[in-house]
């Protein structure tokens, strides 16, 4: 009788180690799973960004000419995306919030321009998707830190242990000179020269 209430015990804790393995295990490849597409929602806006800078580059062009190499630099980073991983991202999102805030000048260099109809739909699209791509980016940080803590932490860190730890997105310097907490020129990122003829 008691053999068989031992027996009956450790079969208890068996399934339910195995239960505990599987729920952890499914929640990890869940939080994965749930990153990369993320991640890759983040890429369709970005690159749903470059199109639409592209075309403001467009409507732009009756006004002045636009050089050549930024263009390229567009499509380019446009082209990138797909097999652009987290860290690259970020160089991306630089690069093209360089592009566009050298655009923002020059439409406010233009009154006819910065009046056009095809312009103002073009800014605000861009404005758009600048919201879409941090929200985006605030949904894929919370499903990496929520993955890596379980990977982190004891007993979960066991069924993870194979598992590499996700990168962030790092775009938060940004969001702090928007609320101006960087103010020194070397915080600034390196923009891309553009001339206009």
């Amino acid at each position: 009788m008691i053999d068989s209430l031992m027996l009956l015990i450790i079969l208890a804790v068996l399934l339910l180690a195995a239960g505990y393995f599987v729920m952890t295990y499914n929640r990890l490849q869940s939080l994965r799973n749930g990153a990369d597409a993320t991640l890759s929602q983040i890429k369709v806006a970005m690159k749903k960004r470059l199109d639409t800078i592209e075309q403001l580059v467009d409507s732009i062009e009756s006004y002045a000419h636009f050089e050549r190499q930024i263009l390229e630099k567009i499509t380019g980073m446009r082209s990138g995306l797909q097999e652009a991983g987290a860290q690259e991202l970020g160089r991306v999102e630089k690069e093209s919030r360089g592009v566009l805030g050298n655009i923002r000048l020059v439409a406010e260099s233009y009154p006819d321009l910065k009046t056009s109809q095809a312009t103002i739909n073009s800014m605000n699209a861009i404005r758009e998707l600048e919201d879409e791509i941090a929200r985006h980016r605030y949904t894929y940080n919370n499903i990496v830190q929520e993955f890596n803590t379980m990977r982190d932490t004891f007993p979960s860190r066991w069924i993870a242990a194979s598992m590499p730890r996700l990168d962030y997105l790092s775009f938060e310097e940004d969001e702090l000179r928007r609320a101006g907490y960087y103010t020194g020129e070397e915080t600034e990122p390196s923009r891309p020269k553009v001339e206009w003829k």
